[in-house]
């Protein structure tokens, strides 16, 4: 009984096929091999329970090496994965292998799925479409303007109102709470969500444009629905949620329920922790890819190493794929550029990641000379610019708000 086989060319509709890179003195098929076994039905030493029936079912097998990439690609046969439980899905690709003993590192790279897998699960109630609907941007098809509150915490209900209003009158398509502003008594959720719905349906009156608003509803699975139910009564357009600290799974409870009729904005605070080292690890279109089977309707990629985070231009661009690309006929999830952001860098950003991008500003809109109101026009200059195809230079010949943002941030 052998876990390599490198003469197997596993269907894609039988198998999960997994690639992984791997940093071990051992040759790449007995690293392979270690990973097969521990992740299907090996043990670290023989038992007497196993047969021939449950290996030859159940086993997984490393069918391809690759030397100059130091990777192995190991398919994991469809019996071992349970329908519609995510979690149990990680179990098997990434679970107790980054703790073997003969690896310095391992990665899991890449992960494809069966479509049978899939379809248990809705997507995106929304996606890039939906969204684009919501806010009029169907035809025009340019990025969309974000705007994240700042400071990320302390503010008032009030006080993120009086600000919504500024930025949503002046160009901002979409704004959110950040990652850790989620029921504190400072600015209790429910008056949050209030306040800055009724600001933003002044901006409708006064503009006829619709800007979304995601409220932070991260919790517990039993406190979860009731935030999202407080949440969507008082106005707010989109529901946030931190999936990376509270489970992938907290995207589906929130998407699949019937009376959640908003889009899901998937943050990804703690992602680093298992995906920024690129010799260990998960690489980040592997939760792209899981995050849009989920329901995520928008998730924060990074910026192609553009902006402040880390973030590899081509792995950015593989969950970008993963977001926009045929899954077995789910909507497609809208990509979420976040973290150092300013007027200054949106043809940059626009290049390395298409149009079909939320650009989201929080400190390069509020940390504008001329205040927040002039940040979210020149966030609004940059993209009009960038769509005509002209330079930020010259569009801010004419532009104030826009010249004056590349001044700043020159």
């Amino acid at each position: 009984m052998s876990y390599v086989d490198l003469k197997l060319a596993p269907d894609p509709e039988r198998y999960v096929i997994t690639e992984y890179l791997v940093d071990s003195d051992l040759p790449l098929h007995e690293v392979g091999k270690r990973i097969a076994e521990e992740e299907s039905v090996g043990s670290w030493t023989e038992v007497s329970t196993m047969t021939s029936s449950i290996f030859n079912r159940l086993a997984a097998k490393v069918f391809k090496v690759d030397d100059s990439r130091r990777s192995v690609f190991i398919a994991f046969p469809l019996e071992l994965f349970e329908g519609g439980n995510l979690y149990q899905w990680l179990s098997v690709i990434a679970g107790n292998l980054f703790g073997l003993s003969s690896l310095r590192n391992v990665r899991l790279v890449d992960v494809s799925l069966p479509k049978s897998l899939t379809e248990g699960f809705n997507g995106p109630k929304f996606g890039i479409e939906g969204v684009r609907s919501m806010i009029g941007t169907s035809r025009d098809r340019r990025p969309h303007i974000g705007c994240i509150f700042k400071p990320k915490v302390g503010l008032s209900p009030r006080e993120m109102a009086d600000l919504a209003y500024q930025v949503g009158r002046e160009g901002c398509d979409f704004l959110k709470d950040d990652e850790t502003l989620t029921d504190q008594a400072f600015c209790p959720l429910e008056e949050r969500a209030s306040l800055v719905s009724e600001s933003l349906d002044r901006v409708r009156q006064e503009t006829q444009r619709t800007v979304l608003y995601a409220v932070n509803v991260t919790a517990s699975p039993n406190e979860l629905m009731d935030r999202a139910d407080v949440a969507i009564e008082n106005g707010a357009t989109v529901l946030m949620v931190d999936a990376m600290i509270s489970g992938l799974e907290s995207v589906r409870v929130l998407a699949e329920d019937t009376s959640v009729n908003v889009p899901i904005h998937v943050h990804r605070a703690m992602h680093a922790a298992f995906t920024r080292t690129p010799e260990h690890g998960i690489s980040f279109p592997v939760i792209s890819l899981l995050s849009r089977i989920a329901g995520g309707d928008q998730l924060h990629v990074g910026t192609a190493g553009i902006g402040k985070m880390e973030s590899e231009e081509p792995e950015v661009k593989r969950s970008i794929r993963v977001l926009t690309s045929e899954l077995g006929g789910l909507r497609t999830a809208f990509p979420v550029a976040s973290g150092g952001i300013h007027p200054g860098l949106v043809p940059a950003l626009v290049k390395a990641m298409g149009s079909d991008v939320v650009i989201n500003a929080g400190a390069g809109i509020w940390g504008h000379p001329d205040g927040g109101g002039m940040g979210a026009s020149a966030m609004r200059q940059a993209v009009d610019a960038t769509m005509l195809g002209v330079t930020l230079q010259q569009y801010a010949e004419n532009h104030p708000a826009l010249k004056h943002a590349i001044e700043h941030w020159h």
